[in-house]
């Protein structure tokens, strides 16, 4: 008896998806439960579970397709035996697909001893398109690198921290004794013509391409700028960082200052934590701060929620946790979903300064970026330490300019000097 598997039910207001990966190929065992196929939304990647025991029979969808809600994707055999030689279109065309992407430079005729093991093309089959991309820039083998993510599975962190390491390099491929003529034809382009790969948007992409133009659009955006001395910051981490991972089973990062001081500067200055709904001002009395953390597929923004409630070891322990099940593609929907003001920290990235663009329908944005060691004047003395560019983004028809740097200036005096945070001043 075949079962249908259909896509689940994905969030409120969010009634389709593209189907980003298949997990198994018709023919393999599944368990109930077991994920068989990945899906990317507006907002976060989900996995589709196998709803019974069997084998993959018929594949409805391809990857990269939009699919709808409640609509069958694939259909599972129960107890029985696929012949996998049954192999439906889309199936076809997946394949098709990955073995152009797999191998544009490999002889069109390879000799026998040089064909690739089964499990090496199992392999091959599960990763995703950005991982499969970034092995290939990278010349690497995937079979040597271990996998970090679910199941096992590659991430594009595995790869560039091989690529980093100069580990699992891809062997060259021996050229066979006698070419056939399609092989010699094809290696002018191979060597010296240039290369164009067309690779479709996913999901999340095309939103937050969407979003961003929107705010553009709609919002006046201006973005004030400040420094911060990060000495004291710094100080305090180094002295108590051994204790507070003892204790708190976390690392005491930079964020968990930050969020605090920003909470502490948005009661100075709560236009900053508001938002423009019509032709009204919303005010909040609680502060719920969207913290970009880096997934496999790109950015992603989850919420710290009331954040004016939660220690420096609480929001250090949400955000190792967001991070965690980001890279494991586990995040929720409803966790990625409000926000009423958005820290990005481009500082992780090497990012000396730059203006980031408001996360709609919140009305500012603070950027973080690297800290390094600049000549500055103190009691009249020129001393080296070690600094911070701040960047407020805001929408001017809110927030006028002597309130973002109000804010600024309150954030700032909070980082220099920590004990703000705990007096509440």
């Amino acid at each position: 008896m075949a079962t249908d598997v259909v896509v689940p039910t994905l969030g409120e207001s969010i009634t389709e998806a593209t189907l980003g990966q298949w997990l198994k190929k018709p023919g393999e065992q599944v368990k109930a439960d077991e994920p068989i196929a990945s899906l990317e939304t507006d907002k976060v990647a989900v996995e589709v579970p196998s709803p019974v025991a069997g084998v993959i029979g018929e594949l409805v969808a391809a990857e990269g397709d939009t699919v709808n809600v409640g609509a069958v994707i694939a259909r599972i055999t129960e107890g029985g035996a696929a012949a996998a030689s049954a192999t439906p279109a889309a199936e076809n065309k997946t394949e098709v697909a990955k073995a152009e992407k797999a191998a544009p430079a490999e002889p069109a005729a390879a000799p026998s001893g040089d064909a690739p093991s089964g499990e090496e093309s199992g392999s091959e089959q599960t990763l995703s398109p950005s991982v499969r991309r970034a092995v290939l820039e990278a010349g690497l083998d995937p079979s040597k690198i271990k996998g970090t993510g679910k199941d096992g599975r590659l991430t594009k962190d595995d790869v560039l921290a091989a690529a980093k390491a100069g580990t699992a390099k891809s062997a060259p491929a021996s050229a066979p004794t006698a070419a056939p003529a399609p092989a010699a034809a094809a290696a002018p382009a191979a060597s010296g013509g240039r290369k164009e790969e067309r690779v479709r948007m996913t999901r999340l992409r095309q939103t937050v391409a969407k979003r961003l133009k929107e705010a553009q659009n709609t919002a006046a955006m201006l973005t004030t700028f400040n420094d911060v001395d990060m000495s004291a910051v710094i100080e305090a981490r180094a002295k108590y960082k051994d204790l507070f991972e003892k204790k708190h089973g976390v690392r005491l990062g930079f964020m968990g200052f930050f969020v605090k001081a920003a909470v502490l500067a948005a009661r100075d200055v709560p236009s900053v934590n508001a938002k423009i709904e019509g032709d009204e001002i919303v005010y909040h009395d609680y502060v719920d701060v969207s913290v970009a953390v880096s997934a496999p597929n790109g950015l992603v923004v989850p919420v710290i929620r009331d954040a004016q409630d939660l220690t420096v070891a609480g929001i250090e322990k949400t955000i190792g946790d967001f991070g965690k099940r980001a890279k494991d593609g586990t995040l929720k929907m409803d966790e990625m979903k409000g926000g009423t003001f958005t820290i990005s920290n481009g500082g992780v990235f090497g990012s000396l300064m730059s203006t980031p663009i408001i996360n709609p329908p919140q009305s500012a944005v603070l950027g973080l970026h690297r800290i390094e060691d600049r000549p500055v004047v103190v009691k009249g003395q020129v001393v080296v330490r070690p600094m911070m560019y701040l960047a407020l983004s805001y929408d001017h028809r809110l927030i006028d300019g002597r309130e973002a740097v109000t804010f600024l200036v309150a954030l700032k005096n909070a980082i220099e000097d920590p004990t703000r945070l705990l007096i509440d001043l």
